[in-house]
């Protein structure tokens, strides 16, 4: 079986790793799995990816991923494929539209990685979507979350959803949680606090700028990432005077080691799928509080904790807890260490790799 994935780039994010780890892992159990890129740009996870095992990479362009002229490009590579594994839009609408203008019996997966986009906002996009998304012989929902609200969007009469929750590599986050909950009201401590999230709207780095001011205990804060956001987030702790806290460090791929160093991890999401940085924080036995939103409170809730979506004070008060009791810690960051062993890696592959199979021999 010969397996095609498409993905805009390989930048640092959820879907990046997940297409990054997959092609790895696949080519080391023996199967023909590519890659083809929309934009080809050297960024950290597509160098990861050539030192590792892996099949060919196609690069389109070097260009915008928007470009409607990649539809032609990608034309002569579906019939070389059994099966396309299409991730993010708009690798979404260039993949199904190539099929409809050749006609192509390739069938096709896209895996729908947000509860949200903006798209959902405009009855255009509504009726566009229903055609594009009809192209694919299965639509993958990572959560159950994000199959209700495609669903909702679409319409229930399409009846090619299945859900197959991310998953990451948990030993590769395995931490020894004595070394962290020791050091928890410590006098005179500095703790870390993390988020890891591309600097968008929709990750709102902002509210977490906005509740260091309230904090009780010092620390230091560590943004992972980049984007469009980074500058106007840098413009807001130098207004809130918290420059001297707050650093960016902008993206990584020693998660495992930064994780390591962290106190608490933050995802302060307008919306999620099911974040893989979320289970990371978890798998590494690192406290995590998140928003209290679609794709974020299913996998937090019972474990970590959860803040009021956009309210500054009561993510500050979460913190403030979990900084000045001891047991408090203890007991989040156990049971955050304990959910994430429902998301490994390998769990999500074999789903994966079932599905294609019933899919190839339909």
């Amino acid at each position: 079986m010969r397996i095609l994935y498409i993905i805009n780039n390989l930048a640092t994010g959820g879907a990046e790793q997940l297409v990054m780890n997959t092609i790895t892992e696949l080519k080391a159990m023996g199967f023909e799995a590519d890659l083809l890129l929309l934009n080809a740009e050297q960024h950290p996870f597509l160098k990861k990816l050539q030192q590792q095992p892996h099949g060919n990479i196609i690069k389109l362009s070097y260009g915008s991923v928007y470009n409607p002229l990649l539809v032609f490009k990608l034309i002569p590579h579906l019939s070389k494929y059994n099966l396309i594994h299409v991730h993010l839009f708009p690798s979404l609408y260039w993949v199904a539209l190539a099929k409809l203008i050749s006609n192509s019996k390739t069938k096709l997966i896209f895996t729908e990685h947000n509860t949200f986009n903006r798209r959902r906002n405009k009855l255009f996009f509504k009726y566009m979507d229903r055609l594009f998304y009809k192209q694919y012989t299965k639509v993958i929902a990572v959560s159950n979350e994000v199959k209700y609200h495609l669903k909702e969007h679409l319409g229930r009469y399409f009846k090619n959803y299945i859900t197959i929750p991310n998953g990451v590599c948990l030993e590769n986050f395995k931490n020894d949680n004595e070394v962290k909950t020791n050091k928890i009201s410590e006098p005179g401590k500095i703790y870390n606090l993390i988020q890891i999230s591309a600097f968008t709207k929709q990750k709102d780095q902002e509210t977490l700028l906005k509740a260091i001011p309230y904090l009780t205990t010092p620390v230091r804060v560590f943004l992972v990432g980049d984007g469009p956001e980074k500058k106007r987030m840098e413009h807001l702790s130098e207004d809130l005077e918290i420059t001297d806290k707050v650093q960016f460090l902008g993206n990584r791929i020693d998660i495992g080691q930064l994780l390591h160093d962290a106190d608490i991890a933050i995802l302060s999401s307008n919306y999620e799928g099911m974040s893989l940085a979320g289970v990371e924080a978890m798998a590494s036995g690192t406290p995590l509080i998140a928003s209290d939103v679609p794709g974020l409170k299913t996998l937090v809730y019972g474990a970590g904790m959860l803040f009021h979506h956009k309210d500054e004070i009561d993510l500050a008060n979460k913190i403030n807890k979990l900084l000045t009791n001891r047991t408090l810690y203890n007991q989040v960051a156990n049971s955050c260490e304990l959910r994430a062993q429902e998301y490994s890696f390998q769990t999500m592959l074999a789903a994966h790799i079932a599905l294609y199979k019933e899919i190839h021999n339909e």
